[in-house]
């Protein structure tokens, strides 16, 4: 698909082949004018692979593991996943004709002998059909069991008994919790997703910096995020109990999006500081203060 690579590359497969190379790209060290001296890919197309403006393509992807010294199979099969994606969504609908209804079959119909007249009596309910019973009791059987595995598909959490049992907890999609999650990026570990994150502290800086204090509800685990930053920008997460994590703004890059420093274990969203170290020397901003 490499002549239709100028779509927008999203959804989850994506997000997460994304994450997984930020991941990579951190641990090279290198700004986008790097990568770009050290594979065929140009600084503004890494830009745009890197901040999922574009699907890559597969060669970038290997390229960038060879950098990191990391095997290739684990973000060569996500890349696979979103491009099998992003595939079905760019694929033309068809619309298909509804089929007619089957014409039923007229079988011949037997002569019926007449029935010879009753005199009248007292009313009589006649037995209801065995094979009727049957039929409808199986029919309910089949829409309670459908009714049960259209709500465990669509994670209503209504089901009762075994059915609701085996929904999956929410703790199924993340990569670690607790303590498994110290030094680890929040995004390639998906404790950022929806309804799995909190933002106990949110402030805007002297200079316009955007800083939050982010709490992984479901990985027990705190990171912070800076948005706005200035090159040679420095924040640092301190958690009670577990060494402080800090990341710095080394580009463009990191400056545009979001930027965030590895997770810190944290029993709750309670007790965390960010502070700000600004480029130039300029007095550190911390909160809460």
């Amino acid at each position: 698909m490499s002549g239709r690579r100028g779509e927008l590359c999203e959804g989850v497969e994506a997000s997460r082949l994304v994450a997984g190379m930020r991941e990579l790209r951190g641990r090279t060290g290198l700004s986008l004018a790097a990568l770009s001296a050290r594979t065929p890919y140009s600084k503004s197309s890494w830009e745009r692979y890197l901040n999922g403006k574009k699907l890559p393509p597969r060669g970038a992807v290997e390229a960038l593991c060879r950098l990191a010294g990391e095997p290739a199979g684990r973000l060569v099969a996500l890349w696979e996943l979103a491009d099998a994606a992003w595939s079905r969504r760019a694929a033309p609908s068809v619309r298909a004709e509804p089929a007619a209804p089957p014409v039923p079959s007229l079988p011949p119909v037997p002569s019926v002998p007449p029935v010879p007249s009753v005199p009248p009596g007292p009313s009589v309910r006649p037995p209801f059909s065995r094979a009727v019973a049957a039929v409808a009791a199986g029919v309910c059987v089949g829409v309670l069991a459908v009714g049960a595995a259209l709500a465990f598909w669509a994670g209503e959490g209504r089901v009762s008994g075994p059915a609701q049992r085996a929904v999956p907890s929410a703790s199924a999609v993340t990569g670690c919790r607790g303590r498994a999650c110290d030094g680890k990026d929040p995004q390639s570990m998906f404790c950022a997703g929806a309804g799995l994150v909190e933002t106990p502290v949110e402030r805007i800086a002297t200079r316009g910096q955007h800083l939050q204090v982010r709490y992984g509800t479901v990985c027990g685990a705190a990171w912070g995020r800076l948005r706005n930053g200035r090159v040679g920008d420095r924040i640092e997460v301190w958690v009670p109990g577990s060494a402080p994590r800090s990341v710095r703004v080394r580009d463009r890059f990191d400056a545009e999006g979001y930027l965030v420093t590895p997770m810190a274990a944290a029993r709750g969203p309670q007790g965390i500081r960010l502070c700000l170290y600004p480029v130039g020397g300029a007095a550190k901003e911390c909160f809460p203060g």
